[in-house]
């Protein structure tokens, strides 16, 4: 095995999370994170749409660095910082030279999918590092044998704590072994080792998802059935961009050199599970970043032949850096806060998350002044209910130094956070993306009372979201509220 390039692999690693560090408090919260926020403060072995390891992340990070942007995302940047050490350990066991890790290092921290996960605190932050940890520790099982069991099966299942979606990889892998060998690691006696692992630490959320009717199958099948189409139509070009399109050459490099390489004949299972996996993805209708983890693999294997390539010629050499400084500024642009937030809306159509960052503070300020309209002898039986996980977490956060009441929501984990008091049977302030009967049909007489507007012309999902004020609802909240759930 090559020497591992320590010094300049942690050099780039802490380069790429001083820039995160620094561009960590720009813009506000995303929506996701301000849901976490809340899941955090009610802390269970599981929710309808993911596991717990999330948010008892953003528990641990916000209550040692602060509950800002910046403290909630410290963990983030970490993570990040570790997958590119990850990238570089594996282009070690693909047989890369010091060069060749630094390479491939170097790649990873300028990717833009690593660079977007890394900025927020999200599932797929950590997931990343979880699917790098676990393509790792399987490149060492095909290449030594099975001893790696047990510790692929310990990443396994702290990667099942945080999200299911490692499954789709894992089946990929086993059906590309199956085809290709080597298959005598499936016959170790430390396989069921590692199985028995990664069920002891799965098991908790497995039980709470099976003692709750595996309400994360429906989140899925609602996401499918959603957006499904859109998925599949934008799975390709997703797949070109969001790495970043000057590295599509090195991870296809990559692919051809696990395939064709005698002396890496027993890495042909990694190559083949990235086409595999691609198909799964496509035929479930899942979003295109499920698949883009396999192709940091890639880049790890590609990184060794890039480097060869450029060695032959000083023009080659120019050529490959002109596409890393575009690979690095392409990166940032859309990914990164880089922009001022008036400007946001020139990133949306290729990152709408850059938009979700913007305009939370400004939701609640509109809400509280629809709310003030309410009689002031009504509002202690008044409630306010959002339609997203996202206007409820935000309203949640920024709302009492607005005056506003507890926010409710049906919307994923929120329904289980709690609901109104049947006492409460004054008006209802309800705030909804675009007006629907879906909420307003529990309700009487409803009327809308403002249109909210962020202030900066931000082109993201609640810009121009309907605050509508309803006198009362239709029946008690407990017999209500099973009417108001909603899994996506």
């Amino acid at each position: 095995m090559p020497a591992f390039a320590t010094r300049p692999v942690a050099g780039i690693a802490l380069l790429l999370a001083t820039v995160l560090t620094a561009l960590s408090g720009r813009y506000g919260f995303h929506r996701d994170e301000l849901y976490f926020l809340v899941a955090a403060d009610h802390l269970a072995w599981g929710y309808v749409d993911q596991p717990p390891l999330t948010p008892l992340l953003v528990k641990i990070s916000t209550t040692i660095f602060g509950s800002t942007p910046m403290g909630l995302r410290v963990l983030s940047t970490i993570t990040s910082a570790l997958t590119v050490a990850v990238v570089a350990l594996m282009a070690r066991e693909f047989g890369n030279d010091r060069r060749g890790q630094v390479f491939a290092a170097l790649c990873a921290a300028l990717s833009g999918f690593l660079m977007g996960v890394g900025h927020l605190a999200s599932t797929a932050t950590y997931d990343l590092l979880a699917w790098m940890v676990i393509a790792l520790l399987a490149i060492k099982l095909l290449r030594t044998g099975g001893r790696w069991w047990p510790a692929l099966g310990l990443a396994v299942g702290v990667a099942l704590e945080n999200k299911y979606l490692v499954v789709l990889p894992l089946g990929a892998l086993l059906v590309a072994v199956l085809v290709l060998g080597p298959r005598q690691v499936l016959r170790s006696w430390w396989l069921p080792a590692g199985i028995g692992v990664a069920l002891v630490i799965a098991a908790p959320n497995l039980i709470w998802q099976a003692t709750n009717g595996w309400p994360q199958l429906t989140v899925a099948g609602g996401i499918s059935e959603d957006d499904g189409t859109e998925n599949r139509i934008m799975f390709v070009p997703l797949q070109l961009l969001q790495i970043s399109p000057f590295l599509v050459p090195i991870w296809v490099a990559g692919f051809l050199r696990l395939w064709r390489l005698p002396t890496l004949r027993w890495a042909r299972p990694v190559a083949l599970a990235y086409p595999l996996l691609c198909v799964v993805v496509l035929a479930l209708g899942g979003k295109s970043y499920y698949a883009l983890p396999l192709v940091l693999v890639l880049l790890a294997a590609g990184a060794q032949p890039t480097i060869d390539w450029i060695s032959r010629s000083r023009s080659r050499r120019t050529t490959l850096s002109v596409g890393l400084v575009l690979t690095a500024l392409t990166s940032a642009l859309f990914t990164l806060p880089v922009v001022p937030t008036s400007s946001v809306n020139i990133v949306i159509p290729v990152n709408k998350e850059q938009g979700e960052q913007v305009g939370w503070p400004e939701l609640a300020e509109a809400v509280s002044a629809a709310w003030q309209t309410i009689p002031a002898d009504q509002r202690p039986q008044a409630t306010l209910f959002a339609g997203n996980y996202g206007q409820a977490g935000a309203l949640l956060k920024y709302g009492p130094s607005h005056g506003l009441p507890i926010t409710y929501s049906g919307h994923m984990s929120f329904y289980d956070f709690g609901r109104p008091a049947d006492t409460q049977t004054g008006p209802v302030l309800l705030v909804e993306q675009q007006r629907t009967p879906e909420y307003e049909r529990h309700f009487s007489n409803c009327h809308q009372v403002a249109t909210f507007d962020n202030t900066l012309n931000v082109d993201n999902e609640e810009q121009g979201a309907a605050i509508v004020l309803c006198s009362a609802p239709t029946v008690l909240w407990s017999t209500l509220w099973p009417n108001v759930r909603r899994y996506y």
